[in-house]
């Protein structure tokens, strides 16, 4: 019987890791991650973007439908479309290519990829216009809307809680808000905040609250601390963007991607 009661708990304990949040592990989603025919340019900077931890601390699963907003070009795209492929679905927003010359090369070359790139298989491409001219996805058909570094974008636009309200309105109720910003420090003026690429984590909570939003969590995942926020050409100064180019390249080097919030918001 003693022997019969320490293996039970040995099990029970077993039983417990395994369905405990810090002991779970998304093979899934690691496999997508270091699927070899991913860019090696985007892999490079796996250690600074944390896809892992952020994705599992927005709480994805494969069977879930996304909608990402503002795809760029493509770096989370070629994580999440393999990861959703088999039970899931991925939707991605993505410039309007009558907007400008330079809307229409990067609509241009992310649809290229979606045709040619099978890491970018059953992808749906939807127009998402800044501030939107249309709805971004059908009232309530997805379970996590995800966003990486664009509110800045938004907000320079005066269009923050245009695209906000689109996120919760494509949400179930119930669904998941995922947002990644690079994390201006509290007090910035609304200028620095338009021109520098930073926003307040107080400021993006307030416009998702406003939008209906409830906060969930925040995570440090991708904090940074040296990042400092005072650059002569904002948070492009810092890699990858270098758009000083080579002047103190190896102080941004240093110093390396930017202080970012990563926030987790529910409907």
């Amino acid at each position: 019987m003693q022997n019969l009661n320490r293996f039970s708990l040995k099990f029970l304990a077993l039983i417990c890791f395994a369905w405990s949040p810090l002991g779970f592990t998304d093979s899934a989603l690691k496999m997508a991650i270091n699927n070899t025919d991913r860019n090696p340019a985007y892999t490079a900077r796996d250690q600074s973007r944390h896809p892992y931890e952020t994705l599992s601390f927005f709480r994805i699963n494969s069977s879930m439908n996304v909608l990402e907003l503002a795809a760029g070009g493509g770096w989370y795209t070629e994580i999440l479309a393999p990861y959703l492929h088999d039970s899931g679905k991925l939707t991605v927003t993505h410039y309007n290519p009558d907007a400008g010359e330079y809307q229409k090369r990067s609509r241009d070359k992310y649809d290229s990829k979606v045709a040619s790139n099978k890491l970018f298989r059953g992808v749906k491409v939807m127009t998402g216009d800044v501030p939107p001219k249309q709805p971004y996805a059908e009232p309530g058909s997805h379970d996590l809307v995800l966003t990486f570094r664009n509110l800045h974008n938004w907000y320079a636009r005066d269009a923050m809680k245009n695209v906000m309200d689109e996120a919760f309105n494509a949400l179930k109720t119930g669904g998941y808000f995922g947002v990644v910003e690079h994390r201006a420090p509290e007090g910035s003026s609304v200028e620095f905040m338009k021109t520098s690429g930073y926003v307040t984590q107080s400021l993006a909570i307030q416009v998702a609250e406003s939008a209906g939003f409830k906060l969930v969590d925040t995570s440090e995942i991708n904090a940074n601390p040296r990042d400092t926020k005072d650059y002569p050409k904002g948070v492009w100064t810092l890699p990858p963007s270098y758009r000083l180019k080579d002047e103190n390249k190896s102080t941004y080097q240093t110093i390396g991607e930017s202080d970012r919030m990563t926030l987790l918001f529910k409907k």
